[in-house]
């Protein structure tokens, strides 16, 4: 059995893992345009929990994984989520000012620079998930059509756009779960798909457990957001603390209440852990990686 203080070491490894990949597979910012190029490495690295990468090279645990492959999907994964931060946190979109502790891209850089940094981080993912490795071409084509789908208007964008559409206006459980499954569930599903699909011998039947266990690991996660949301303060959070109630968002919270929120995310938790019981310890971090969800404080 995998104890917290192991757990704890391979988050760090996969974390500098992920730092390294990003650092490697983005553009200098001695390329032209050098503006642009520096401030999508501000925003991409040194910080923030890396959990994508992680659940990547978790689920790709669990196989025979090409381990280019895998590489390729932390480091694109996390080019996709960070590009979304960028645009998020832009004054059309939520209006933030700080992101993992420190200024948001359009303070430090403006909105213009800002806006293309998400757009150049989107098709850096693309690039970089679609360079050659030794997966079968059919596969490696599944990668990307994840990450695409995950990303676009049926799921990330499309999220977000159901979030904007209801600012001030009650939403029903149902209702609720479907827009996070989109805005913040699809990424989380497409991370786990990412590493199981770069093992070539895992089949369909795998997947399908994968993507109940990511399922409810994604609604998880986005009900403790909005538990932190209330709980926690600026400083540990890296980002400003309580915009959800004053941009009179819809949350779990505020449907809920506080304890049952948290109660919730710790079911949906311990129902995400009983999808991948068949795996056996091979699943050991992606279990542990659910049971952080709920412990983090940021």
């Amino acid at each position: 059995m995998i104890q917290a203080n192991d757990l704890k070491s391979w988050q760090q490894k996969a974390q500098a893992q992920t730092e390294i990949l990003l650092a490697h597979l983005m553009p200098s910012e001695n390329d032209v345009p050098e503006k642009l190029h520096e401030a999508m490495r501000y925003v991409t690295l040194g910080g923030g929990k890396r959990l994508r990468p992680l659940l990547v090279l978790a689920a790709s645990e669990l196989g025979e994984a090409d381990q280019d492959a895998v590489g390729q999907a932390m480091a694109a994964i996390e080019m996709l989520h960070v590009y979304s931060l960028v645009h998020d946190d832009m004054p059309a979109m939520d209006n933030d000012s700080l992101r993992r502790g420190k200024p948001t891209c359009h303070v430090k850089y403006g909105e213009a620079t800002a806006l293309l940094v998400g757009d150049a981080l989107q098709t850096q993912a693309f690039d970089v998930i679609c360079r050659p490795t030794a997966l079968p071409a059919a596969r490696q084509l599944q990668m990307a059509a994840t990450l695409a789908r995950a990303s676009g208007s049926l799921g990330m964008a499309g999220g977000q756009a159901v979030d904007l559409d209801n600012v001030g206006k009650a939403m029903t459980q149902a209702a609720l779960e479907q827009m996070h499954s989109l805005k913040t569930g699809a990424l989380i599903r497409a991370a786990v798909a990412l590493g199981a699909l770069a093992c070539p011998d895992l089949g369909e039947t795998d997947l399908a457990r994968l993507d109940g266990y990511a399922q409810k690991l994604g609604l998880a996660f986005q009900v403790i957001d909005d538990v932190l949301d209330c709980e926690a303060d600026t400083a540990t959070l890296g980002k400003t603390a309580g915009k959800d109630a004053d941009n009179d968002k819809p949350t779990y919270v505020k449907l809920m209440g506080l304890a049952e929120a948290r109660a919730y995310a710790e079911t949906l938790v311990a129902d995400a852990v009983a999808q991948i019981e068949p795996f056996g310890e091979k699943a050991a971090h992606l279990r542990q990686l659910a049971e952080f969800v709920t412990a983090r404080k940021n």
